[in-house]
């Protein structure tokens, strides 16, 4: 990539235990000067000292950072070139990798219109009235000069520093002294509080956070009284139990004996409120339920003692298939059905949250936000199969979303390195200058604009503004605007990039000319690069693929899209495109992360790019909690962030994992057909699940704790497990808690005693990254709930994260530069217990399911107004194509050490069930494979699965039908699903378990013995070229190897059918139960596939009617062969007197 930017390698001072003889290990640059070089020939460098680590032992990255001396040799304060870098960083993109150093390229644009807000990348101002500079000019949040003098004279800081350092604080330009000369706000002061010490820059976050309250916490953290004798656990419904209050004037004293008791008054002044409220299932609902569920497991095993006893001696094959399969159903529902057995629901209470973390108190005077920090993962890989359009109003939503500006930061992980996603994004976020100060204003809802301006409904209902109409009108233009800029990015894109090729080119040949005189030329080959808005290399992956610019091969990019906000609340004016005079317009933090791909590495898919951005959000915003979407998956309700922050900062939310949000559809066809809204497992699994130790991780629409993510155990947990033998064998070694640091009691992790868990061992474990280790005692710091009761143990003091941000500099963006490269997991526990799990293709269940495997719990979060909302595939193929991944994954974790069979004792054993249930559920496909080929052996034999239908089998076959449906109609009562919408689950269950379940084990089988991967691909496509209609997709017939079983039993059991009939007709003794018998069970297969043949059978009214003729004539032309083949006992014509000739 051409840029500007001049870099300087400085060696390291400090040595390295583990990886300085390790040739293996690539080389990284240790420092790095950031540098500009401007028209002028002036070089402005913009980066900052370095700051170094608690750690000093162990070799790390280490970024030092040259700032420019002012002309007096001095330097500069603080607050004002942390200000100047700031802006400098997030208006450039920082690239880096694999032997590669860090550059910084000043973006001048990110896209080819001028940027529209103050905090986006490329934002253009007014450039320094001194002779020689050609700096920008100091502006405000609004993007406005910052002018410190009445004449208006336009001074960049740097000069406006000089002239009052060294100038005598005169003006440049009308000669009379400054009146003020004080820039710095409250905001900066606060920053700088205890920026002289030694520590790192975590660190004296940390110090800042614990010393803003300190009463506070030792009160709370500290006193010595006995949480038992005063808490009593009820069966209430509030948060994790109810809180019963003893009658003593005093619960605890401080440990300094200061007599900072925590007193009565104190805690009775203002009553203490959970944040949540569990609402369990009506007894009503919930014992005939449970009744119900061990009357039908009774009666299982009854019938298949009977079954087992009576044998079928005349077909004893076909007996023998029947009881295994049946035997191995009654098993599959067991595990299947045991966990649904204390199923729960939620609620929560925002006015609560807003009492406690946004409204002025003693600790918090201002009533700034007292919300931890949210950092927002959304993931993609390719332009083509994810459109930038679903991508950016995914992003719009979130930055719309009803949560403090400051807190909140949204990253977006571009796994395939696209400009046209990078330009895509840059767009959203030039448009978000309008969308979200309107969303605001108005209270829009949903907050992703495709979605709202698509709203059947009526747009105007509740809205009591006057200006709404005409706000809206523009706000739809501006986005029907945007919606062409983002279509035609591919094109413009391609024109860009052949007309700057066609410059080089042209360059080379004058080159090519000048050097050779009289030569005859040769064509000048010059590589096809991809080329930016501003007239560089892109340094992802090109249209063309080259060298280093490949989808598997490229360097790591991060560009600050828009910069992080001012920590107070920026109100607009009435003179912009729309009155926001009382609308905060401030945008949260938006970064661009594309991490770097080469050859030889494995990257793991998803699960690696999501590391990925753990570890620069780490550094860069570092928030205590993590929110993960897909690119298609948008925030439909704005306060779903504060939904799941109410589970996190209640009462026992410390040990909380994740908050996992039910996942919710569009575009679904209205019957839908093949059971695309899975509502049976996201409303009635999930909240039986939210019973036990909370609902299994399902890849999209989870808040994360980040430290649980980071592999350690939730606290407390040595208090409440010590094992299986832990009664018997107590552990016994001496509890060391008060040794250990107060901001490291609560990280710990399973191998480790707590005396031996430090910082000091933690790079082994996360990487050469001092940032980064750095931030882990701050994320678990900012993650404690409030200490605003007793009982709330590991809490932090009200008011501790009201403090400003730590400013970006260059030196933190280059250090997520290198936390993002390919080499940088090597060798650490990046994969294998720390972030997103590896080496299973669903790695969001297998990451689930390791938290809870440590002890930690989760908690399921169903919202009245829907959290989030995405797509889902409405084509059969492409339905059975996701059901494969699915199974294929559960496969693997079947033969994997993720297999519930080996949990850890903290795993209570319902969950476990479930865990198995998951791994399990595919190799039911095996036996309902052969049950439903059972029914039409049945008719071709003339034989039954029984000897003959006798009362007994017919009451056992009634009871265990009837059991099935009132548990059926039972789970719609407490979950609130349909009954439709049941039975459209059981009719996909039966055909992905014959289909996509059996070839997922068939893969996962050839995986695991022979190391044969086989995957199944599309091979033609047919129909679907009706693109006004919204549901053309459904009506697509695209052939895949997975439709042959369905298919085959389809077609078996029609003509099994047929040769029954016909051989019961014209039997001389006719067998009617045996008949009744199997096309009963073959109308049930049949029934059960009946979605499958309509997908088959394409759109409604297209089919030809020839096709059922055949279809037809066929079936009765194979039943009259097959009796003519075999014609019953004791005769040999069909029809009488009738003969084939």
């Amino acid at each position: 990539m051409a840029s500007n930017n001049h870099f300087s390698k400085i060696p390291s001072n400090l040595s390295n235990n583990s990886d300085a003889t390790d040739p293996s290990r690539p080389f990284n640059p240790n420092t790095v000067t950031f540098a500009r070089r401007t028209n002028s020939g002036r070089y402005v460098n913009y980066s900052r000292d370095d700051l170094d680590s608690e750690i000093g032992s162990v070799d790390f990255t280490n970024y030092t950072v040259h700032m420019p001396p002012t002309p007096d040799n001095q330097t500069m304060d603080p607050s004002i070139s942390q200000k100047v870098e700031e802006q400098y960083v997030s208006s450039s993109m920082f690239t880096g990798g694999f032997n590669s150093a860090t550059k910084a390229h000043l973006m001048d644009k990110v896209i080819e219109r001028e940027a529209n807000h103050p905090q986006m990348a490329g934002a253009k101002g007014s450039s320094c009235a001194i002779p020689g500079c050609d700096a920008k000019v100091m502006t405000d949040g609004r993007g406005q000069d910052l002018l410190p003098c009445e004449c208006d004279f336009k001074i960049c800081r740097d000069c406006f520093v000089d002239a009052v350092k060294t100038g005598g604080r005169i003006c440049p330009g009308c000669k009379e002294p400054y009146k003020n000369t004080d820039l710095t706000d409250q905001g900066d002061q606060q920053r700088l509080q205890g920026s002289d010490g030694n520590g790192s820059k975590m660190e004296r976050r940390l110090s800042l956070m614990k010393s803003n309250n300190k009463s506070a916490l030792v009160r709370s953290q500290t006193g010595d009284f006995d949480q038992n004798q005063w808490l009593f656990e009820t069966s209430g419904t509030y948060g994790y139990g109810n809180a019963f209050w003893t009658k003593d004037g005093n619960f605890g004293s401080g440990k300094d004996g200061d007599g900072e008791g925590m007193e009565t008054q104190d805690l009775m002044s203002k009553p203490w409120r959970p944040l949540t409220r569990k609402l369990k299932i009506p007894a009503a609902v919930l014992s005939p339920y449970r009744l119900l569920i061990l009357i039908r497991v009774v009666v299982l095993a009854l019938f298949l003692s009977w079954r087992i006893k009576h044998q079928n001696q005349d077909a004893i094959w076909l007996w023998g298939m029947s009881v295994v399969c049946e035997l191995w159903f009654a098993f599959s529902w067991l595990l299947d059905q045991l966990p649904k057995l204390s199923p729960v629901n939620r609620s929560t209470d925002l006015q609560v949250l807003k009492e406690k973390f946004e409204t002025p108190t003693p600790s918090n005077p201002t009533g700034k936000s007292d919300l931890p920090g949210l950092d927002v993962f959304v993931s993609t890989a390719d332009p083509e199969k994810e459109p930038p359009l679903v991508t950016s109003n995914t992003i719009l939503s979130i930055l719309a979303a009803d949560y403090p500006v400051e807190k909140l930061a949204c990253y977006v992980s571009d796994d395939g390195g696209a400009l046209l996603t990078f330009e895509a994004m840059a767009e959203a976020a030039s448009f978000a200058n309008i969308w979200v100060p309107f969303c605001r204003k108005h209270v829009i809802e949903p907050r992703n604009p495709d979605s709202y301006f698509s709203l059947k409904r009526d747009p105007y209902k509740n809205k009591v503004k006057s200006d709404f109409v005409k706000d809206r009108r523009r706000v739809k233009r501006e986005y029907d605007e945007f919606k062409v800029r983002i279509n035609s990015l591919p094109d413009s894109i391609r024109r860009r990039s052949d007309a700057y090729h066609a410059r080089e080119e042209i360059k080379a040949m004058k080159m090519q000319r000048q050097n050779r005189d009289d030569e005859l030329l040769e064509p000048v080959k010059i590589k096809k690069a991809t080329w930016m808005a501003d007239g560089t290399h892109w340094p992802g992956t090109w249209l063309t693929s080259a060298s280093d610019h490949a989808k598997g091969d490229h360097a790591g990019i991060i560009q600050v899209m828009l910069k992080p906000p001012s920590d107070e609340p920026l109100h607009g004016d009435s003179e912009s495109f729309m009155d926001l005079t009382d609308v905060d317009i401030r945008l949260p933090l938006l970064v661009y992360v594309s991490r770097e791909k080469r050859p030889g590495y494995d990257h793991n898919k998803k699960a690696g790019a999501m590391n990925a951005l753990v570890r620069a959000s780490a550094i860069m915003s570092n928030g205590a909690f993590i929110l993960n979407l897909d690119c298609d998956h948008y925030i439909y309700n704005s306060e779903a962030m504060r939904e799941g922050m109410c589970f996190m900062m209640d009462r026992g939310g410390d040990r909380l994992c994740y908050v996992q949000f039910p996942q919710r559809f569009e575009g679904i066809d209205p019957s839908d057909r093949y059971a695309n809204h899975n509502t049976v497992f996201f409303d009635v699994n999930m909240r039986a699940l939210d019973g036990l130790m909370g609902p299994v991780y399902v890849g999209t629409g989870c808040l994360f704790r980040r430290i649980a993510l980071y592999g350690f155990d939730p606290p407390r947990s040595r208090e409440r497990s010590s094992g299986c033998c832990g009664c018997c064998f107590p552990r016994g070694k001496k509890n060391k808690k008060n040794h250990i640091p107060e901001e490291n009691r609560a990280l710990r992790m399973g191998e480790y005693d707590d005396e031996e868990m430090s910082l000091s061992l933690v790079p082994k474990k996360f990487g050469n990254s001092t940032f980064l280790i750095d931030s882990i005692p701050v994320a678990e710091f900012q993650g404690r709930p409030l200490a605003d009761h007793p009982s709330v143990k590991n809490g932090r003091p009200p008011g501790a994260l009201t403090i400003p941000r730590e400013l970006l500099d260059a030196s933190t963006v280059a250090e997520a530069i290198a936390v993002i490269s390919c080499w940088y997991e090597d060798k650490t526990e990046w994969g294998s217990r720390i972030g997103w799990i590896y080496g299973s293709v669903t790695e969001d269940v297998v990451t689930g399911y390791r938290m809870h495997n440590r002890g930690w719990k989760s908690v399921y979060c169903v919202t009245k107004r829907d959290a989030f909302r995405g797509t889902a595939p409405i084509n059969l193929t492409d339905r059975l194509h996701q059901v494969l991944r699915w199974a294929t994954g559960s496969v693997e974790i079947f033969f994997s050490r993720n297999n519930a069979l080996l949990a850890s004792p903290k795993m209570k054993i319902l969950q476990r069930i479930a865990y198995l249930n998951v791994g399990i559920y595919p190799f039911t496909s095996i036996f309902l494979i052969v049950y439903c080929f059972l029914p039409a052996l049945s008719l071709f034999s003339g034989q039954f699965i029984v000897q003959t239908l006798n009362v007994t089998f017919l009451v056992y076959l009634l009871i265990i039908s009837i059991t099935l449906c009132l548990l059926a109609l039972l789970e719609i009562k407490w979950s609130g699903i349909s009954l439709e919408e049941w039975w459209r689950n059981e009719q996909f269950w039966l055909i992905g378990g014959t289909s996509a379940h059996l070839a997922a084990v068939l893969q996962g089988l050839l995986k695991v013995i022979a190391g044969v991967e086989i995957s199944f691909t599309l091979t033609t496509k047919s129909g679907g070229d009706d693109v006004d209609d919204e549901f053309a997709d459904l009506y697509m017939v695209k052939w895949t190897s997975l439709m042959i079983p369905p298919i085959t039993i389809m077609m078996v059991n029609l003509i099994a059918i047929a040769v029954g009939f016909s051989r019961t007709i014209y039997a001389v003794v006719p067998q009617w139960s045996k008949l009744i018998g199997g096309v009963f069970f073959s109308f049930w297969v049949l029934a059960h596939l009946y979605p499958f043949a309509k997908g088959l059978m394409g759109r409604r009214g297209r089919t030809p009617t020839i096709v059922y003729v055949w279809s037809g004539l066929v079936a009765i032309t194979i039943s009259l062969l097959w009796v003519a083949i075999n014609p019953p006992a004791g005769n040999t014509e069909i029809g009488g007197s009738f003969s084939f000739p």
